[in-house]
């Protein structure tokens, strides 16, 4: 970079800085609210009412099958951050609990999601992380700050369906009541499990959802499939379709990896966009998230989002899993060079099996678990068609009870 080019950077950061300084000091007219035990509505001088204000409802509970509203706002505003702990985080339970967010009085929630994966927790107990929108600061509970505005009002449900009663539920659900701009968007969350993935077919990260709006982002949950011993799983390349694409997306990136900023495999690692809070070849669990805060993905009709169910190991070894009947599908083979790169579903090409194939990295087709959380604005406050969460039994398949 010029020197000259350095000091307009410069200069552009620290403009920057000092208009982000300046609004922690510039008065907004606002009001602040916190949902919690202690005050479940946020309601002006109605918090610690029990004990004569000396921790009296610090905490709530959940009957197996219960259902506890967290708290209901009137009006406008804009929650700022959710923080939560429950005593029994174990996986099986932290899928078990449904988290339901309304806005502005619609029949169907927004959000609908198991309360660990919205979080970005699964597959293990939680685990230390913080990016630009979730964090878990020391694995034992959970923080999201994503804005999410309201005009009319909101409402905050858990419920448990699982087979046991969560005793301790702590929460703080902290709002801004104020004046929502004309455009602003309403918060979803979605996820959906695939087990196993369908061979030949990519995920949907995000079913297609109809409407003008933005995809922030999405944690992916990998369980890989041990029938492919010790190959990679992630070559699948996530693709977005937008506003009328159909066959081909519009957008289409390289890899699972690539997605994600890093490169030849993925190792644990957490940063602001995106990261791999597990990474872990020996148990085959892989946790990932990608935000797009600082690349925004804007739909004005239509938006759905894929990955490519796509490993890749040793040709000989891919070949052998073949043999024995492991199922999967060559797709591509790697010689070396772009120059000798071999595009095995086009036909005619070379038989990845024949004893004169020439050996290098072989990309399949491949099945495993994947549950994927999807991170959305959309101009309804409903819940978009086709993101009904699962039943509890096809969330908790094979999770583990132990607690951490």
């Amino acid at each position: 970079m010029s020197p000259l080019r350095c000091l307009l950077a410069c200069a552009a950061m620290a403009l920057a800085g000092s208009a982000s300084a300046q609004s922690l000091y510039q008065y907004k007219p606002q009001k602040t609210g916190w949902l919690s035990p202690e005050n479940r509505n946020g309601e002006p001088g109605r918090g610690a009412l029990e004990n004569h204000g000396a921790k009296g409802h610090a905490f709530d509970s959940i009957a197996a099958g219960g259902v506890l509203e967290l708290g209901r706002i009137d009006g406008e505003g804009v929650i700022r951050r959710v923080w939560m702990t429950v005593d029994d985080r174990s996986p099986r339970m932290l899928r078990a609990l449904r988290l339901q967010m309304f806005w502005d009085g619609a029949d169907t929630p927004a959000v609908d999601v198991p309360l660990g994966d919205f979080f970005g927790v699964a597959l293990e107990a939680p685990h230390r992380f913080e990016n630009a929108l979730f964090a878990s600061p020391e694995g034992r509970s959970f923080i999201a700050t994503v804005p999410m505005p309201f005009r009319r009002g909101a409402r905050v449900v858990l419920r448990n369906e699982g087979g046991v009663p969560l005793n301790m539920v702590f929460y703080d659900i902290d709002f801004t009541r104020e004046t929502v701009p004309d455009d602003a968007l309403y918060f979803h969350a979605s996820w959906r499990r695939e087990n196993p993935t369908k061979l030949g077919q990519d995920m949907r990260l995000m079913p297609r959802v109809t409407g003008r709006g933005r995809f922030l982002g999405t944690s992916v949950a990998v369980l890989g499939n041990p029938a492919y011993q010790d190959t990679w799983w992630g070559e699948g390349e996530v693709k977005v379709f937008l506003d009328g694409d159909t066959d081909h997306p519009t957008l289409a990136g390289t890899g699972s990896e690539d997605y994600l900023g890093s490169g030849w495999g993925l190792g644990p690692y957490v940063q602001r966009y995106q990261g791999a809070p597990i990474a872990d070849k020996k148990t085959n669990h892989w946790l990932f998230y990608r935000l797009h805060v600082p690349d925004p993905i804007m739909f004005e009709r239509e938006c759905e989002v894929r990955l490519q169910q796509i490993g890749g190991g040793p040709r000989k070894q891919v070949m052998a899993l073949k043999k024995a009947g492991v199922p999967l599908q060559p797709v591509t083979l790697d010689p070396g060079g772009r120059e000798h790169f071999i595009k095995l579903l086009e036909g005619g090409k070379i038989d990845p099996a024949a004893a004169n194939a020439p050996d290098g990295w072989l990309n399949y087709y491949r099945q495993d678990d994947i549950a994927a959380t999807a991170y959305y604005y959309l101009d309804s406050p409903g819940q978009a068609a086709g993101t009904t969460l699962a039943p509890v039994a096809e969330r908790v398949a094979g999770t583990s009870t132990v607690k951490p």
